[in-house]
């Protein structure tokens, strides 16, 4: 809270933001303004819907805040870039950005909203350091009413999601991120402009693509297709690495690479997978000579955006805001990132230097690290107020139920057709 006080003029929406992280990091069953309110001790939720939508306060240099907070704690050599995008399912179309759409929260079309994020990852932990909304073209940046209803600001305009991405990379680099390699999937990686604009920012990248994208071998004479490329290589090609630990130990593939194009540090790195045979396929580039095995350790890395999103929702409450608002989504939005990197922060803290036998891990029986979850365990014992009296409970219990109350009838009116205008 010293480092982000100074992004509220005003004490009242300086505490409400202090007891909404502590409402984060608790083991309330829900992260949205009642539960937070109450689980702070408050007698109604005014205060936390007044500092994701009225207050004043600027999101995104809290996010500044965050991203260098992240990066002083878990800052070394060979830090990654991750992007993604992670769904918010939501209901009706009044929330900004919302419209049917894939999204891979669901595994289907579903009426949703999209993020997309940036991570940071490195030796220590990894942390979202970044987000955008996604505001589809056809049905957002072109209906001014539905733009003002939802609190759109005027200056923004539609923005692909490797464009998001790119202006995410770049103001993360310009802060002063020290990180050598960006890595993404097909999403990212198969867009030229955002791989250019890498380049010309002399970042490496290791951007997963469809096994149908074509590339030059042969010193660039020879144009293929990457599946192509993958069934003409020697047995000798392959080689296994291992692509980071995984719940169950190291993830083993079998990997090959190849030149591609002109460029010395340009190549197509290929996986299989060592019982389907299953491939994947990336675009790599970098501005000095590499190694297979810097090239594998980046790819290996993409997957901690996906750990980092379901930490933020299974742990600060990430997907569990109640709002509609553009200015609300990405207030909550980033004091859960807050929260979330507050706690990998005390993880990587803890960590010791180096397991006991790190040459045989097999041997050792100390207790495991301390994780995101069993911190906020314990810091929920630690931060968690006072025993609630049988008449608060009942006066929270009241107040849901009588505003249960109040949506279940505007829901009947609207059905049948009795909903008052004007």
């Amino acid at each position: 809270m010293a480092r982000i006080a100074s992004r509220f003029g005003r004490v009242e929406p300086r505490a409400s933001a202090r007891a909404y992280l502590l409402g984060l990091l608790s083991k309330a069953e829900r992260k949205n303004c009642w539960q937070l309110a109450e689980q702070a001790g408050l007698a109604r939720p005014g205060p936390m819907q007044r500092l994701l939508r009225y207050a004043r306060w600027d999101a995104d240099a809290v996010r500044d805040d965050l991203r260098a907070y992240a990066v002083e704690h878990l800052g070394t050599d060979g830090g990654v870039l991750i992007v993604d995008e992670t769904g918010f399912v939501k209901k009706g179309r009044a929330s900004a950005g919302v419209q049917r759409q894939y999204t891979g929260t669901a595994g289907r079309i579903e009426n949703s909203q999209v993020g997309v994020f940036l991570a940071y990852a490195t030796s220590r932990g990894r942390a979202l350091i970044d987000r955008r909304l996604y505001l589809p073209e056809q049905s957002w940046c072109g209906d001014p009413e539905r733009r003002r209803a939802a609190g759109i600001p005027e200056e923004v305009q539609f923005a692909t999601k490797p464009r998001l991405a790119r202006e995410m990379i770049a103001a993360a680099l310009d802060a002063g991120v020290k990180a050598q390699w960006v890595t993404g999937d097909e999403a990212y990686g198969q867009d030229p402009q955002l791989r250019a604009a890498l380049e010309a920012h002399g970042t490496g990248y290791v951007m997963a693509v469809a096994c149908s994208t074509r590339v030059r071998i042969n010193h660039g004479r020879t144009p293929a297709r990457a599946d192509t490329v993958a069934e003409y290589l020697p047995a000798g090609a392959w080689q296994r690495h291992s692509a980071g630990n995984g719940a169950k130990g190291p993830r083993h593939y079998d990997w090959a690479w190849i030149h591609i194009g002109t460029g010395e540090h340009r190549h197509l790195l290929i996986r299989r997978n060592r019982t389907t045979g299953e491939l994947a396929f990336y675009l790599c580039w970098s501005p000095a000579t590499v190694t297979l095995a810097e090239l594998v350790r980046v790819a290996g890395i993409r997957w901690s955006v996906e750990e980092c999103f379901q930490a933020a929702k299974g742990q600060v409450g990430l997907d569990h805001y109640q709002v509609r608002n553009w200015t609300s989504w990405h207030r909550h939005i980033t004091l859960a990132m807050l929260a979330l990197a507050f706690l990998t922060a005390l993880a990587a803290g803890a960590a010791p230097e180096r397991p006991v036998q790190p040459a045989h891990p097999t041997r050792s029986h100390p207790p495991i690290r301390l994780t995101v979850p069993e911190i906020r365990h314990l810091l929920a014992a630690v931060f968690n107020p006072p025993t609630v009296s049988v008449a608060k409970l009942l006066h929270w219990s009241n107040w849901r139920r009588q505003h249960q109350a109040t949506a279940r009838r505007s829901h009947y009116r609207r059905r049948s057709g009795d909903e008052p205008t004007g």
